[in-house]
């Protein structure tokens, strides 16, 4: 089953009883021309409100196309991340946040653009960003002291919808922020990278789980972290391998 199945959508979710049913129903709707098999992955970061029970139904109401695990208790959203990833059984992987800012309608512009050229990843840029404009000018600051850092040049680290090829999410580093950081890991591994616009929305329902303040503190500690890797980061390439003279053989 897990050979046919083309698009796998990772959505980490915390108490987001609000987003659930719409969210579902409207990735859905976007899809309904997508014409390759495709499954739905909420991670579930140990919400204590009704996000469970909703995810259940959805299962019961798309049985083919939703799949949801929850964890015991809250292990943020970088532990989500990587579940969703682990658990994900597609060919493309594509990532959304659980508060519906973020519009399915754009993956599958996101994915022509991936397999038409070339690239590894396509990274959503929010053109026309709809949050306050506190979180606007501290998203700006963040990202350029991001790219500064880390020597990148992403346009917009913190928009969390981007489709890629299921190899670029295998075996990243598994720390606390992690997700933060996507585009400079994965390029990082030796894949490529492009960016395009995509739709942004207000938050309409539910509340977000992160202050300015909070992403400021953790994510500071976060790029340190991420510079180190990219100094001590280990790679190579093979000249040739056994494999090469037994393929040599079977010819």
């Amino acid at each position: 089953m897990s050979e046919s199945i083309y698009l796998s959508i990772v959505i980490p979710v915390y108490n987001e009883e609000e987003n659930i049913v719409p969210q579902t129903e409207e990735i859905v709707e976007a899809l309904k021309d997508f014409d390759k098999k495709y499954e739905i992955v909420f991670v579930d970061d140990g919400s204590t409100d009704n996000t469970l029970p909703l995810l259940e139904q959805m299962v019961e109401k798309f049985p083919d196309k939703v799949r949801f695990f929850s964890f015991k208790e809250n292990r943020g959203q970088t532990a989500a991340f990587l579940a969703g990833f682990e658990e994900a059984r597609g060919k493309l992987v594509a990532t959304l946040d659980g508060d519906m800012q973020n519009d399915p309608h754009d993956l599958p512009k996101m994915i022509k653009h991936l397999e038409e050229s070339g690239f590894d990843m396509v990274n959503g840029i929010r053109a026309k960003r709809r949050d306050n404009i506190i979180r606007k000018i501290s998203s700006k600051i963040g990202n350029g002291f991001r790219n500064w850092m880390t020597k990148e040049s992403v346009s917009d680290v913190g928009c969390s919808i981007r489709v890629m090829k299921r190899e670029c999410v295998q075996k990243l580093p598994p720390f606390n922020g992690m997700h933060r950081f996507f585009p400079t890991l994965v390029r990082m591994k030796g894949y490529t990278i492009t960016e395009i616009p995509v739709n942004h929305r207000e938050r309409t329902r539910g509340k977000s789980k992160y202050g300015v303040l909070n992403r400021a503190f953790v994510g500071f500690n976060d790029v340190m972290a991420v510079r180190w890797m990219l100094k001590r980061y280990l790679k190579w390439e093979y000249k040739k391998t056994s494999d090469d003279i037994l393929k040599k053989d079977d010819k």
